[in-house]
């Protein structure tokens, strides 16, 4: 078991409601202490994929493995070297942080002095140990964000599942919840898969999983993936978008639109080429158009034209 380098492994896994297919053959392996980003739009089938992994859910079909254990031969064994963060919070608002964290040991099997210094060490790393005695109810979003997840690594897993760990925060909350853990990666060496709708975070794993309809639509290393989409994007912005995208299509080719802005992917590198592009857009729709600009394409273009 030690031998193998992969801390989760996934082999067809299939997992079926009635006629519905939640994951349909779905096959990946991420290396121990790896960064992995499981992405895809809504009702992709990505919750159902960390719950089977985290043995909540057991697979319709096919073979996953945490750490060399069979999720679905031996659950209790994973259950003891994973955590878990939900997308939405585990924490009883009435208890204390410290009193949610000792429940949350205590569940764990952990005697009450390993509980305490674990607590005290997870509550200084999120620079929460001032309010350890103060109600969950009364911290703000960000800081019940970091007690959640507290709460998923007090037992010091060998595998921990992000699932959806920073929606709903603002961007402060979510810089200094990332800082945090990308600290105890580094100090527990932990494999982390996590699951978000802002790829800007995923930009920073190993590798990531695009799934779609329960199937993987795309998957690598976030860079390579920019990088062979081989483009830049050209943001054309309107206060008529919808009406001035049929025009910008025939003379651009397909894009895609969202809310006063239409994007397009140009050819990379061309500078001449693109250039003129905009001068002519500039010229021929200079009434209706407010803003043209170009920039490098990024994780969030792929996952858009991958799924759309």
């Amino acid at each position: 078991m030690t031998e193998n380098p992969f801390a989760i492994e996934l082999t067809d896994v299939t997992k079926r409601y009635a006629d519905t297919l939640a994951t349909d053959s779905i096959s990946f392996r991420v290396k121990e202490t790896e960064f992995f980003g499981l992405l895809g739009p809504n009702g992709a089938g990505k919750t159902t994929t960390i719950n089977m992994m985290a043995s909540i859910l057991k697979p319709t079909e096919g073979e996953l493995q945490i750490l060399g254990f069979d999720v679905k031969k031996q659950p209790v064994e994973v259950k003891k070297i994973i955590g878990l963060v939900f997308q939405d919070s585990a924490l009883d608002r009435q208890l204390t942080v410290r009193e949610n964290l000792i429940f949350a040991g205590m569940l764990h099997g952990l005697k009450k002095d390993v509980i305490e210094k674990r607590l005290i060490e997870l509550l200084t790393l999120f620079g929460l140990e001032d309010k350890k005695d103060k109600p969950v109810g009364s911290l703000s979003g960000g800081q019940r964000r970091g007690v959640d997840i507290a709460r998923g690594v007090i037992h010091q897993p060998k595998v921990l599942f992000l699932d959806e760990p920073t929606i709903g925060l603002d961007v402060s909350a979510r810089v200094r919840i990332w800082r945090f853990i990308h600290k105890l990666r580094k100090s527990d060496g932990i494999t982390i898969v996590l699951t978000t709708h802002y790829l800007e975070e995923a930009e920073s794993c190993d590798n990531v999983c695009f799934i779609d309809k329960g199937k993987i639509v795309l998957a690598g290393k976030p860079e390579i993936l920019i990088k062979e989409f081989d483009s830049e994007i050209l943001e054309i912005e309107s206060s008529d978008i919808d009406g001035l995208y049929p025009s910008l299509r025939a003379f651009l080719g397909e894009g895609r639109v969202d809310f006063k802005t239409a994007y397009f992917k140009v050819a990379k590198n061309k500078e001449i080429f693109v250039t003129q592009k905009i001068e002519q857009i500039k010229s021929e729709f200079s009434s209706r158009v407010t803003k043209v600009s170009i920039r490098p394409i990024n994780l969030n273009d792929v996952f858009l034209w991958v799924n759309t």
